[in-house]
């Protein structure tokens, strides 16, 4: 290869949208716009590289006039759902949706950890977990990557908070870096090898993601022996010597010069390796693991190929949003009023969320345009790169609509919560009342405090004291505190459904579907129970630089109440079902790891899933709440299954050292007690198990 056709490997540039209106030279007039285009060398067969914003479904931001793709719900959802085989069935549609345009990565695979549930882009995650985020996030990027696309893993890390992300410094004990966020990826990493890692914008101990050399460098590429790239985020680049540190392409090059002014890599990467600043074998290490990332998941053997290309079953895909919307949302609090019986003449009240017209999604880069576009699209706006892009996106599926539809013989009004007040006069003459209570959370931007907005708080609260047969069914993408919670009957998490959202809901609230979501983040009772009741910089003027320190340290989410005692609202792993499940018969070994096995039986009247998880709960010096496996399993009533366990080791041990360099993971040896839980603070059988000491891995 010449060094032009290196070189022009390492940069990826944006297509032309309502941001960045121009069309860049660099993209052939041929090629579809996406958010990221680098050429291929044809001379040598080597394609092109089209990259499309992935995780919830094929985005379009204005680059594709009338362009629509399956609009999934939110990755919390699909994390509420603790279902394996439903993620890789997710990616395998987000791979062939991505495929039918030409395109040959997705920026998928977003497994940040959920440290503070005021993070704007919470919902695009999958949990507050190191095990469940990585399990699921690698049964995705295997998806997706089974259809011959490349799949990214993102984003590395502790990109954790959106409040001026780009000046932010995350600052965490590398030891307990290895234990959580870290762990996360590695794991994932493991199972999945995606093509490529994107790196955060926010710095890590000082040093900026993409030109952090020991995260990339020692941990990464030293540690984990990683043989793909490293990509950065649009805007994350300011400085051309991130690749001295490891990172090996700039993505998005107009945002950088929107943010710093310059394109780094294409502005100086020439002169660089011209005088030796970049040395010649970096610069083929970088090229080849591009190379050896489109090789490896194939996209040689299509790209380009009018021969190739694959068609999608619009409703097959369509019946995976619905799917997972289904499997994840959680009953948080149910007395029996649900699931609503089928009445005749029964006066029904459905109050508040937009309910008329559609569900909410979460902003940003990763909103999916759904077939048929929008219900509606309510301008919010705000400061910052982001503002522009921060509006009230809602999906075409009315959850007004779909209980009339589902409840033939009630009698459904609506009123839109605009006033506790004519709220409540609605509430008093009907018999039962839902009330949808809903949030805009997005990329960009952290939230202020952990309330439902527009007033929204104070109609429940009037709505339930006029009517006390009252439902609430929340659409957010992060916990709320629930000043009402008291006073309802039933409270529903159904996160952002996605494009059938509506359909979801009104199936779970009927019993038509028995809902089986657990909670893959944990609920707390006020902001004062988290780690950081005051965020550092919340309320700062975009640009400032902002430190945050995660001194909780590997001791996040469920992990931090159990260590603290602190009572959460709802804990991680939480959600009822419409019948009920026993546990009996737990065994388990020791040696290098845990191993358990446990019968689970269905004993009560209707076929539903369970998610039985197993938690380390105490080691040999110290309690300890680890979650260690988890499975979900169907049952018919009467039903039993045994369900085997084993522990990834390293949940078990602790990261002795700083880096990869000159770290290893060790066993303390004795007895570690684990417990098969309905949730992290429901443990319903325990046992102990004789682990050896020993110390392993990098």
């Amino acid at each position: 290869m010449t060094d032009d056709e290196r070189l022009a490997l390492l940069t990826s540039v944006m297509g032309a949208n309502p941001m960045s209106p121009n069309r860049d030279p660099r993209i052939p007039p041929d090629v579809p716009m996406s958010a990221g285009y680098t050429p291929g060398v044809p001379r040598l067969g080597v394609p092109a590289l089209l990259m499309s914003d992935a995780s919830l479904g094929v985005t379009n931001p204005g680059y594709r006039p009338g362009d629509t793709a399956t609009a999934l719900p939110a990755g919390i959802a699909l994390g509420a759902s603790f279902d394996r085989e439903l993620a890789r069935t997710a990616g395998r549609m987000l791979g062939r949706e991505a495929r039918s345009r030409g395109f040959t990565v997705q920026l998928a695979g977003g497994i940040n950890l959920a440290r503070d549930p005021r993070n704007g882009r919470n919902f695009e995650y999958l949990s507050e977990d190191p095990l469940l985020s990585a399990v699921l996030a690698a049964e995705s990027i295997n998806g997706i990557q089974g259809e011959g696309v490349i799949s990214t893993i993102k984003h590395f890390s502790l990109n954790c908070n959106e409040t001026n992300r780009h000046w932010l410094d995350a600052v965490i004990d590398p030891a307990a870096h290895r234990e959580s966020d870290l762990l996360a990826f590695e794991i994932a990493i493991e199972r999945s090898q995606p093509g490529a890692v994107m790196t955060g914008y926010n710095k890590i101990n000082g040093d900026y993601a993409g030109g952090n050399r020991v995260l990339i460098e020692d941990v990464l590429k030293g540690a984990w022996g990683y043989p793909g790239w490293v990509m950065s985020d649009w805007g994350a680049t300011p400085d051309w010597e991130f690749a001295l540190a490891g990172l090996d392409q700039e993505s998005g090059a107009q945002m950088d010069s929107m943010m710093w002014q310059h394109q780094p890599f294409p502005e100086n990467l020439p002169a660089a390796v011209a005088d030796g600043r970049l040395p010649r074998a970096r610069l083929s290490d970088m090229v080849r693991r591009i190379l050896r990332s489109m090789y490896a998941v194939g996209i040689d053997t299509w790209a380009g190929d009018p021969a190739q290309t694959v068609t999608v079953d619009l409703d097959a895909h369509a019946q995976v949003a619905l799917d997972t919307a289904r499997e994840g949302i959680v009953v948080l609090a149910n007395d029996g009023i649900l699931p609503l019986a089928q009445q005749d003449g029964i006066r029904i009240a459905v109050i508040g969320g937009y309910a008329q017209t559609g569900v909410p999604t979460g902003t940003g880069s990763s909103a999916v345009t759904p077939p048929g576009g929008f219900a509606a699209v309510i301008k919010i706006g705000g400061p910052g790169i982001m503002g522009v892009g921060r509006n009230l996106y809602l999906f075409p599926s009315s959850p007004l609509a779909e209980l009339r539809s589902a409840l033939p013989h009630a009698h459904i009004e609506f009123d839109p919560g605009m006033s506790p007040a004519e709220a409540a006069l609605m509430a008093r003459r009907s018999d039962l009342v839902i009330v949808f209570g809903i949030r805009l959370e997005g990329e960009g931007f952290d939230l202020a405090d952990l309330s439902l907005p527009w007033g929204q708080d104070a109609v429940i609260d009037a709505v339930a004291a006029a009517n006390p047969n009252t439902v609430v069914v929340l659409e957010t993408g992060n916990p709320v505190t629930m000043p009402w919670r008291d006073q309802v009957r039933a409270i529903v998490q159904a996160w952002y459904p996605g494009q059938l959202g509506g359909r979801a809901i009104a199936d779970v609230l009927t019993g038509a579907v028995n809902p089986s979501g657990r909670l893959p983040v944990t609920f707390p009772a006020s902001l004062d129970q988290t780690p950081r009741p005051e965020l550092p910089g919340l309320g700062t003027p975009w640009g400032t630089p902002v430190e945050i320190h995660y001194d909780e340290g590997a001791n996040v989410g469920y992990r931090w109440f159990a260590h603290h005692g602190h009572e959460p609202l709802f804990p991680f792993g939480h959600g009822l079902s419409y019948t009920t499940f026993d546990y009996s018969g737990l065994e388990v070994a020791g040696g290098d790891t845990v191993t358990a096995s446990v019968t689970v039986t269905n004993t009560g009247d209707r076929r539903g899933a369970d998610v039985p998880q197993l938690y380390l709960v105490e080691g040999p010096s110290t309690d300890r709440l680890r979650l260690l496996d988890f499975a979900r399993v169907e049952l018919d009533p009467g039903e039993s299954r045994r369900i085997d366990f084993e522990a990834d080791p390293r949940l078990l041990a602790r990261y002795e050292g700083t880096t990869g360099q000159d770290g290893h993971w060790r066993i303390e040896g004795g007895l570690y007690r684990v417990a098969v839980s309905r949730s992290a603070g429901d443990h319903i059988l325990e046992a102990e198990a004789p682990l050896h000491s020993r110390g392993f891995g990098r």
